[in-house]
């Protein structure tokens, strides 16, 4: 009987002390990786890139997060078979808020970059860790809520809140204190929470050995490109590959964009956030139409599609507010569809031994690539023309293109039938 109390405090309690955790630690990694758009002028004028060099210089500033974490999430999903995740997400949280506490000390851009490459090498392991854990403490039909909880709020809260917060404190204090400050925090808070309260399976002790103890009578399955999807898996690297275009191509140019509507460090931090709070306002009514209809993949497709639409169209916006509207509703919807269904999608459609090496291929290549290559395209567009929206075009084309991958995807998989009470009718 005690026994069995236990067990239900322990799964009445996995919302908070799994999901909410993670979901702080995703946070606190998204401010780290976001401050550097808020600070870039003032990086700038004290390592001296202003001017003529502004551009190129601070595209690769930006985007050396994104080398780091391209190569780190490719590694972190092959750990998630042989280590204990907790321990994985206790070096990565060190590690990167360490990186970002260093970087407000960076007195060269040399120095700048390499510490936002160990950043983006920190935050890499994170990712496929929280989705391992999400699938040992909540059952698949609980696997979209755990997800929203866990990447979705944690991601968006973080820049809706961050640019509006980020954006006064820079105005007042200016860049340097904006590192130090997130780094104390995810040493001094995140750290020792993870520590204490996170377990990688409930049949875990608190502290359990850093090696992952396998069972002898258990044959370990082969991973291959055939168990990964084969040439289907590819369509959703690509789509994840556009998403990634997408999303860090606005994000990390957002600052200096909404910097040219002339508005206050206030002002400017709110239009800043406002794409992300519209996404998180969004995401009520996407979820619980996606969760109604079955009709996951349809709405993850019209949130490429109809997001890159309205992102293409800004070159033919001739006022600010009519740029703000589209980067708002564009950016909004297009998280808000997308980002909630499409590792639902993902997760249903793989074997276990799949879901960490999977999954850690899908965002480094498309978060890390996809938004390496959105920062070429923004950056080299905004020195040949002196305006970021030719380069946000580009991104909205792409964003199109993937949606079309993506439901070619659909079409072409089938749910695992362990999931198919989950996604049931999902169809295009």
């Amino acid at each position: 009987m005690n026994d069995n109390k236990a067990n239900v405090r322990e799964r009445d309690g996995r919302w908070v002390r799994i999901g909410l955790l993670l979901a702080v630690g995703l946070f606190v990694a998204y401010l780290d990786r976001s401050n550097l758009s808020i600070g870039i002028e003032g990086v700038a004028r004290d390592l001296d890139f202003e001017g003529g060099a502004f551009a190129s210089t601070s595209s690769l500033t930006l985007t050396a997060f994104l080398w780091g974490y391209l190569a780190s999430n490719l590694l972190g999903g092959l750990l998630t078979a042989r280590f204990d995740a907790k321990w994985i997400l206790l070096v990565s949280v060190f590690g990167y808020s360490a990186c970002t506490l260093a970087i407000g000390f960076s007195e060269s851009v040399t120095v700048l970059i390499a510490l936002r490459v160990g950043v983006g090498v920190f935050e890499g392991f994170y990712w496929p860790q929280q989705f391992r854990l999400a699938k040992e403490w909540f059952d698949e039909h609980e696997m979209s809520r755990a997800s929203a909880l866990i990447q979705y709020y944690g991601q968006y809260l973080a820049l809706g809140l961050g640019f509006f917060v980020l954006t006064p404190m820079y105005a007042a204090f200016d860049w340097r204190p904006l590192f130090w400050v997130l780094g104390g925090v995810g040493l001094v808070l995140i750290v020792p929470l993870y520590a204490v309260f996170l377990r990688s399976r409930p049949d875990l002790p608190r502290f359990a050995s850093i090696r992952i103890a396998r069972t002898p009578d258990v044959r370990q399955e082969r991973l291959s490109f055939a168990a990964l999807g084969g040439w289907r898996f590819l369509l959703i690297v690509f789509s994840y590959f556009a998403n990634g275009m997408l999303f860090w191509g606005i994000t990390l140019f957002l600052p200096q964009t909404v910097a040219t509507f002339g508005l206050s460090s206030t002002l400017s931090g709110l239009a800043a956030a406002t794409p992300y709070l519209v996404s998180i306002l969004l995401t009520i009514p996407m979820i619980a139409i996606s969760d109604r209809t079955g009709k996951r993949g349809a709405i993850a497709v019209s949130g490429l599609v109809v997001g890159g639409i309205l992102i293409a169209c800004l070159p033919f916006a001739h006022s600010s507010l009519a740029q703000f509207v589209l980067i708002s509703l564009g950016l909004g919807y297009f998280t808000a569809a997308f980002t909630p269904n499409i590792w639902a999608i993902a997760v249903t459609r793989m074997s276990s031994h799949a879901v960490g090496p999977a999954t850690g291929i899908i965002n480094g290549f498309g978060a890390g690539g996809g938004g390496i290559v959105a920062g070429w395209v923004v950056g080299g567009l905004l020195a040949a023309t002196g305006s970021y929206f030719p380069g946000f075009t580009v991104l909205g084309v792409a964003a199109i293109a993937g949606g079309v991958a993506l439901a070619v995807y659909v079409r072409s998989t089938t749910v695992r039938p362990a999931d198919s009470d989950l996604v049931e009718r999902e169809a295009v």
